[in-house]
């Protein structure tokens, strides 16, 4: 018993059997600009930056850069049956990744940037969402994108909405704090390397 469907083997045998791993490497060797760290989140970090969600009032969640699923696996299973993750990325090949290796029908995945969220969120007819949560790296992004996504993300939450962010350096919070009201901030050491958490508050 492997756990795979007959289509989910025959993509991995195609992809010369990668796993989420290999993936993530890859992906990181071929886009290393918009992928934060050689090594996915550890499980204490994606434990701890997803403990203050409300799972039972959550109906929209959006995921900036979901790469192989890090942190979209532990959403899903902690999302509402009848709520929604939206998830974007640039690499089409992670979003390929992601359409195969995860068959849920709560999951959107969309290959896009995330400073274009109010629009893909509008074209999936879904209105404002509870969180959005992002690993992208902001302070390796080109000029002005990082700006750009943080005050897209501010519209594209309801009010009280959370914007989630896990980085390793300090400067992120320069970049997306003005466009919010409130923000926590907190720091994981079970990680490789020690991850900074933000969770920025809209009001």
């Amino acid at each position: 018993m492997t756990g795979f469907s007959a289509e989910q083997a025959a993509y991995r045998k195609r992809k010369g059997a990668l796993g989420p791993m290999a993936m993530f490497f890859r992906g990181f060797l071929k886009h290393p600009v918009m992928v934060g760290s050689i090594i996915p989140s550890s499980k204490a970090t994606i434990d701890r930056m997803l403990a203050p969600v409300d799972w039972a009032s959550t109906k929209l969640i959006v995921e900036y850069g979901p790469g192989v699923g890090t942190f979209t696996r532990p959403i899903l299973e902690r999302l509402a049956p009848d709520a929604t993750l939206v998830a974007i990325d640039t690499n089409p090949d992670f979003c390929d990744y992601l359409k195969r290796s995860i068959p849920d029908s709560r999951l959107q995945i969309v290959n896009g940037s995330a400073a274009d969220v109010n629009e893909i969120l509008a074209q999936l007819g879904f209105g404002k969402a509870d969180y959005a949560i992002s690993g992208l790296p902001f302070t390796t992004l080109p000029a002005g994108v990082g700006p750009a996504i943080a005050e897209a993300t501010a519209e594209a939450l309801r009010p009280g909405g959370t914007f989630m962010v896990y980085q390793f350096r300090p400067k992120v919070r320069s970049i997306v704090e003005p466009f919010f009201a409130r923000v926590d901030q907190e720091f994981e050491l079970w990680n490789v390397p020690p991850a900074q958490l933000w969770w920025f508050h809209k009001a």
